[in-house]
Parts: structure tokens; C-alpha cells; sequence
């Protein structure tokens, strides 16, 4: 049975070589995994036990959040890369689909002020997360089919565009500024990586800062965010509460933390400390040496990230290097911003922590990401044959042609 499902389908699950993967990218991701869970353990413990009467209430969703996701790293890893490939477009078209039935009342979840989410029994979809990552795999198939066009002409340069700006004013409808500033990145970096020349590049980056200045100026509530985070003690009751108490939690923790499950800050000074601010809360309670032996183990995981990218366009597997490079810098995008914003270098602004922070979507995405990585890693190392053959007359000699009768 083994055999036949490794001549059907080969992958790390099924190989003659047990379960072969990257191993180091495999280890970092599951102690981000664990320490998140650890985190978020803590810093929900109070606010779920007033909230639900139920101090675990929010472990035990994150576990099957977990659960969920590491079933979801195994089904990705028996999945071949070509089919990613081969059904790019039609996993964005489900992205676009799922964005816009968001926005429509009765099916999108309002939550502070914002639609990003759909209800579907104990778990919520959010779209944009989806979004993200089909961009990702949309954009590393057009790279691949058009890669002349990218780096030569201006038209295959602005063509991927067309596409992923509608999906961006999505995410903006939601609104999500903090996804749509990381899908565009991740974009911009994809282009570059492809081949685009500097010139062309630098023109968008151009582009996209003034798109971004643009955006703050003409909504209020970003201007206000982006002035207060500069000051924010000088509110610190009002506007600059959330930043404030995020900045107390750091001072709290010193060289070596309060210890774990000791913050005061989770006792409902900091509001969402098991998601968009777990960090400050890991900083309260592990101090400055545990906050940088995360920031390292974040570190570790994104470049690796990248190697796997960097060694599978060295094997000119184009695809599978683009999204390897996407994948990653999705997540250093959305971990320099959770930790900018946490440390106050960056305006507030909601956004998870890979793999750390509580999020049924996030994590679930995360670790379909890693399945990815892991599949990208295994398939380059262990290519499928090539069993496309092409004959000429030379195989096929004329005394083999001739019929021999037995008798």
C-alpha cells in the first residue's frame, strides 16, 4: 500500500526515506508554535475567565486552531507544486470571491469597526489572509510564464497590477491597511526578485509610498494614529492607551521578565494581549533576553525562508523559488509590523504575529505556508523524473521492423 501511494502521489509523507523535510525550518516553526501557545495561555487567562467563566477558553480554541493547522501543513505537503501552479488563477478568483462576500452585510462579521470576517460555525474565515498568500502563488506563476516580458517591457511589468490592485482596494474596503501594505511588499519584492530591472522598480516603490501617504492623509483616523504614536503618553489615557500600556509592559520586564503568568498588564490594562499584542505581554513576562531570543528565532525562520528560495531558483525551479520568496517575506512583513507597532516605531495597527499570536485564520494560513516551504525544499531535492521522451528514426532500426515467424 505504501508503494502504491508513493508511485501515485511522492511526497515527504510518503517516501522511502520516511519523513524527510527540512528539519531546522520544521523545528523553528514549531517552537514559534509552542511558545505562542505558551503566550497566549497567559495573556488571555484573565480576560477569558471574567469574559466566558472559563480561564482556558481561549487555549482551547488556539489548540484546535493548531490542530487544524499542522493537519493542514501534512495535506499541503502531499500536494504537488505544479498543482499550486497550474491553479493559481482559480485559487485568487475563490480569494476575490470570499473578499467581496466580506463586505456584504449578514455574511461579513463586524468586529471594532471593521468587516474582515466570516463566520463559519466555531471558526472564522478571513479572507485577506487567503488573499495574501493566492497573490503569492498567483503572482510566482506569472513570473515564471511571462518572466521575458517582466524584465524586459514595461506592459509585462504593470500587467500583474491589474489584478492585484483591485484585490488591494478590497482589503482597503475592509478595511485591512496592515495586509494590504504586506501583499504589496510581498509583490514589489516578488518583481524585483523576478528580475525587474532597478529602474522600474524603485518607480513603483516611488508609486506605492505615495499611494501610502495618500491613504493616511485622506482618512482621519490613520492621521490621528500616525501622529499619536509618536507621543503617545500624551493621551495615554485616550488615543494613546493601547501604545502606552503596550510601553509600560516592556519597561515591566526588564533584563529577565516577571516571570511566566506574572504580567500585570494582561489584567485588562492592554487591550488584545493574546493577539496583536501578544509580543509586549512575552516581553513583560520573559524580559529584553527572552524578547530577543524570539526576535532571533523569527530571524532564523525568515531566512531560512529565503535559502529554501535562493537554493530552488539555483536548481531553476522558478516557481517554486518565487513562492518560497513571497511566503517569506509575507511573514517578516507582518513580524516587522506586529513588532514595530508593539515597541512603538509604527502606528497601531492590527496585525498578527506568524505563528504566535491567537488567530484561527492566521494560524491556519501559516501553517499551510510552511507545508509549502517544506514541499518546495523536498521537491528540490528530490525532483520527479522526466519521463517525457521524444524518438527519432535511430531507435527504431530496420531489421527490428521486419516480422519473424516462429516457424
Amino acid at each position: 500500500m505504501k508503494q502504491s501511494l508513493f508511485c501515485l502521489n511522492p511526497s515527504p509523507l510518503f517516501s522511502r526515506r520516511g519523513f524527510d523535510v527540512d528539519f531546522p525550518l520544521l523545528a523553528g516553526c514549531l517552537l514559534l508554535l509552542g511558545l505562542g501557545t505558551v503566550m497566549i495561555a497567559s495573556a488571555s487567562s484573565e480576560v477569558a475567565s471574567v469574559q466566558t467563566g472559563n480561564s482556558f477558553y481561549n487555549l482551547t480554541r488556539h489548540l484546535i486552531y493548531v490542530l487544524l493547522g499542522l493537519c493542514s501543513t501534512l495535506v499541503v505537503l502531499t500536494i504537488p507544486l505544479k498543482i499550486w501552479q497550474k491553479y493559481g488563477a482559480h485559487l485568487l478568483i475563490f480569494a476575490v470571491v470570499l473578499l467581496v462576500a466580506v463586505l456584504i452585510p449578514g455574511i461579513g462579521r463586524n468586529v471594532n469597526g471593521a468587516n474582515r470576517w466570516i463566520g463559519v460555525s466555531f471558526f472564522n474565515i478571513q479572507p485577506s489572509e487567503l488573499g495574501k498568500l493566492f497573490v503569492v502563488i498567483y503572482l510566482a506563476g506569472y513570473l515564471v510564464r511571462r518572466k521575458d516580458q517582466v524584465r524586459d517591457t514595461w506592459a509585462g511589468f504593470f500587467k500583474p497590477f491589474v489584478v492585484i490592485l483591485p484585490i488591494a482596494w478590497l482589503f482597503l474596503l475592509e478595511p485591512d491597511f496592515g495586509a494590504t501594505v504586506v501583499m504589496m511588499g510581498a509583490a514589489l519584492a516578488m518583481l524585483f526578485l523576478g528580475g525587474v530591472s532597478m529602474g522600474r522598480f524603485l518607480l513603483m516603490v516611488l508609486i506605492s509610498i505615495g499611494a501610502v501617504i495618500f491613504l493616511v492623509l485622506t482618512q482621519e483616523y490613520r492621521m490621528h494614529r500616525l501622529m499619536n504614536f509618536t507621543d503617545p503618553f500624551a493621551d495615554q489615557f485616550g488615543s494613546g492607551y493601547q501604545l502606552s500600556q503596550s510601553l509600560i509592559a516592556f519597561g515591566r520586564g526588564d533584563w529577565f521578565g516577571l516571570g511566566l503568568g506574572n504580567s500585570i498588564q494582561k489584567q485588562f490594562y492592554l487591550p488584545e494581549a493574546h493577539t496583536d499584542f501578544v509580543f509586549a505581554v512575552l516581553a513583560e513576562e520573559l524580559g529584553l533576553v527572552g524578547s530577543l531570543c524570539t526576535v532571533i528565532l523569527f530571524v532564523f525562520v525568515g531566512v531560512r525562508a529565503l535559502l529554501i528560495g535562493l537554493h530552488a531558483e539555483q536548481d531553476k525551479q522558478y516557481f517554486s523559488a518565487y513562492t518560497a520568496y513571497g511566503i517569506a517575506i509575507l511573514w517578516i512583513g507582518q513580524f516587522l509590523i506586529n513588532v514595530g507597532v508593539n515597541v512603538g516605531l509604527l502606528p497601531t495597527k492590527g496585525l498578527t504575529l506568524p505563528f504566535l499570536s491567537y488567530g484561527g485564520s492566521s494560524l491556519v494560513i501559516c501553517c499551510v505556508c510552511l507545508g509549502l516551504l517544506l514541499r518546495i525544499d523536498w521537491e528540490r531535492r528530490y525532483p520527479a523524473p522526466d519521463i517525457s521522451y521524444e524518438f527519432s528514426d535511430k531507435d527504431f532500426p530496420e531489421e527490428s521492423l521486419e516480422v519473424k515467424h516462429g516457424r
